[in-house]
């Protein structure tokens, strides 16, 4: 392992690694099972039910990558009993975590010289809202059953936070990276570390999430690459939804980007769910963004919102080499993510 503690560590970019896109090959997706009521309360069972149409949709694809299921020893036969009949499609590791948000918690999958390697970071929670047990040592567990090469940050990021195009450019948002209950510094700093980490030698910040995100803005809910030089975001369709301003001011940073390469970035706008609330009638950070690209199909999550097949078409139109399946995830909304969240690629070398 090496630790970037040290000022004499070498970092990530400096021994040439660097992380690919999403839509490059991968060997394997991890994700884990919802299990425990302290995360999930009341809405336990149907995030279950949910969860386990996106399994089935993730997996009916041969040349989908197999999903890598994490479940602790105590819910492993309940799992089992779930997602019956899916052979080498799901592999089943028992590991203890959390809560299901490996985008956040897992290690950050790179590729440099010696194939793949791994990079893990400081974590506090989200800034400190929400500290599971064992949620603090996933990444080393998952680093380690894999046996690659691992670098170690000793600052505070998730993986969610950062969107990055496999070429340089990286999005990210002011109001998660530079808030005070993370590790903030400057910009210029935070640049340095994200180049270090990542490969990102040109970053994009915009300034802020979506209302009610308790992630204090992730990138991977507002605006994500879905090939060289293109990057998605959303647009309101309705008056009341409370996003309306914030969409706005995205798509309007982003027209004005540019990649590392120099390139303007090209802006494709797909619909927001528009006004989603929660089951304590707050307004829910309800995305269309949070979408996972596989091998073969983008599994998109919808929420019951008349948009939801308007989103799914605009997508499917950035993914002409993809299937874009809609699934179900109004329940693990509750959670505080949806599919993006809760899964963490791993690249083929």
């Amino acid at each position: 392992m090496v630790n970037l503690s040290s000022s004499k560590a070498e970092s990530p970019w400096a021994a040439g690694y660097t992380q690919p896109a999403e839509w490059e090959a991968h060997r394997t997706c991890f994700t884990a099972w919802p299990a425990h009521e302290y995360a999930w309360g009341s809405q336990l069972r149907a995030a279950q039910r949910e969860f386990v149409g996106f399994v089935r949709a993730f997996a009916g694809a041969r040349d989908q990558e197999p999903l890598t299921l994490l479940v602790d020893r105590e819910h492993l036969d309940e799992a089992r009993a779930a997602l019956p009949d899916l052979g080498d499609r799901v592999g089943f590791e028992c590991c203890p975590y959390g809560d299901v948000w490996l985008r956040d918690t897992g290690p950050v999958f790179l590729k440099g010289p010696s194939g793949i390697a791994s990079v893990r970071f400081a974590w506090n929670g989200w800034g400190h809202k929400y500290v599971y047990p064992h949620d603090a040592q996933l990444s080393a567990r998952l680093a380690a059953l894999r046996g690659y090469r691992e670098f170690a940050c000793d600052f505070v990021l998730e993986g969610g936070a950062v969107e990055v195009d496999g070429r340089g450019t990286c999005l990210t948002t002011r109001s998660c990276l530079l808030n005070p209950n993370r590790d903030p510094v400057d910009e210029l700093a935070t640049e340095t570390r994200l180049r270090d980490a990542f490969g990102a030698t040109n970053v994009i910040w915009l300034d802020a999430g979506l209302a009610n995100d308790h992630t204090d803005g992730h990138i991977d809910n507002i605006a994500r690459f879905v090939a060289q030089g293109v990057v998605a975001c959303m647009q309101a369709h309705e008056s009341d939804d409370p996003n309306r301003a914030t969409l706005d001011a995205i798509a309007e940073q982003l027209g004005v980007a540019t990649d590392a390469t120099g390139q303007r970035l090209r802006v494709a706008r797909i619909p927001s769910p528009g006004r989603v609330l929660a089951a304590d009638g707050n307004v829910a950070p309800a995305s269309y963004m949070n979408f996972y690209i596989g091998n073969c199909r983008v599994l998109m999550p919808v929420f019951g919102s008349r948009w939801d097949e308007p989103a799914r078409e605009a997508l499917q139109a950035l993914f002409p080499r993809h299937e874009v399946i809609a699934c179900g995830a109004r329940a693990i909304l509750e959670g505080g993510g949806t599919f993006h969240c809760m899964t963490q690629q791993e690249p083929l070398p």
